[in-house]
């Protein structure tokens, strides 16, 4: 129950409708499979403020979007958020079901959000860009 467990730092998380829609619908499928990383998700769902797909601000992480972040102020690491059956970690693709991918979900650049890790230490994990050029293009 990694963002489960209560966070010292909250900060305000924007998501587009059809996002959240599709995070609600695979949150309540896994709650009886892995119902840690459900709660994980579902935690973040509950706490987002949801908005028309075309009024999420830009450079707000969303589904698809490659973030480059620091996590405990290590060197930046850059991703790309997916679905868990896209997820590959040796091409950057990184699950929303791991700790860090609920994490990155709805923070824009500049934010950060600390947590109590799985190991019951604090993290923190800072977003520095994101690029959603693709997603946009694609639509």
């Amino acid at each position: 129950m990694a963002l489960a467990n209560r966070r010292r730092h909250s900060p305000v998380i924007t998501l587009a409708r059809s996002d959240h829609e599709r995070l609600a619908n695979l949150a309540d499928a896994l709650a009886a499979r892995d119902p840690a990383a459900a709660e994980q998700l579902a935690a973040e769902l509950d706490r987002a403020r949801v908005v028309a797909d075309n009024r999420l601000p830009p450079g707000t992480v969303r589904m698809g979007a490659v973030v480059r972040f620091s996590l405990e102020g290590a060197e930046p690491r850059i991703v790309r958020l997916v679905y868990p059956g896209e997820a590959d970690i040796e091409k950057g693709r990184i699950s929303v079901l791991t700790p860090v991918g609920a994490a990155l979900i709805g923070l824009s650049a500049g934010q950060s959000i600390d947590w109590t890790g799985r190991d019951g230490r604090p993290r923190r994990l800072e977003v520095i860009e994101v690029d959603t050029t693709e997603l946009a293009e694609a639509s």
